[in-house]
């Protein structure tokens, strides 16, 4: 199912009362588009006149482009919730899912039957789901290592940005070859769009899947040709 806030507000009074004694205020609901995260307990920090750190403004952020089993929901929520717990009561951990947090959970998961967890890990077949759909173009580098491994990277469209690409990684020892695509493929939009000197390793098969109809590119290290 996916998130509403309707259901999140129910759940978040029903778990209130049944696992925190009902001493959590209510708190803003947000739904979330982000492909970062599935729940977040989102908060403000400010100084006290006596110079701790005090947490406010709390907000519960629930992903609601996934579809998610119900069960899993629900352990997202109780997950925020004990971060919320121990935010709002102004409770000191060795970490963000330190020994309190974890203590907390534990406990939980033991007198309730539930499965949270100090991630939130989603499959392969969620993971999907939070890929951004939208078709848009990408210039895309393939490179070939020289030991045979292969990579790609997502180049913002400036000439400038691609030839710094071009130009820095094909000068590299360890590189044989930088290929310049143009593709609407949807496959591209989870890669990160930058002209860092990095590469995101795939399989050659997979590459030329993906590229599959793709526009080639010439460069000649000053500027660029479409082949049509």
């Amino acid at each position: 199912m996916k998130a509403t806030v309707p259901y999140i507000e129910e759940k978040f009074g029903e778990f209130n009362q049944l696992m925190f004694g009902g001493k959590l205020p209510r708190i803003p609901v947000q739904l979330s588009n982000a492909k970062t995260f599935l729940g977040q307990c989102a908060y403000k920090k400010r100084r006290t006149l006596f110079g701790r750190t005090e947490l406010y403004d709390f907000r519960l952020r629930i992903n609601a482009r996934i579809d998610l089993p119900e069960s899993e929901l629900e352990d997202i929520i109780i997950h925020e919730m004990i971060h919320y717990y121990i935010g709002y009561n102004q409770l000191k951990d060795t970490s963000a899912h330190g020994r309190l947090f974890r203590q907390i959970m534990d406990d939980i998961n033991r007198r309730f039957g539930r499965n949270i967890t100090v991630s939130h890990k989603s499959t392969g077949e969620q993971r999907e789901q939070l890929q951004d759909r939208r078709g848009r173009y990408h210039v895309i580098a393939v490179v070939t290592f020289c030991d045979g491994k292969t990579g790609i990277k997502v180049l913002p469209r400036v000439l400038r940005s691609i030839l710094y690409y071009y130009n820095n990684v094909s000068a590299s020892g360890k590189v044989r070859d930088v290929r310049l695509y143009m593709s609407n493929n949807i496959f591209f939009n989870r890669y990160p769009n930058s002209s860092a000197l990095k590469v995101h390793f795939l399989e050659a098969e997979e590459i030329g899947r993906q590229l599959d109809g793709a526009e080639k590119m010439t460069c000649d290290g000053r500027s660029l040709r479409r082949h049509q």
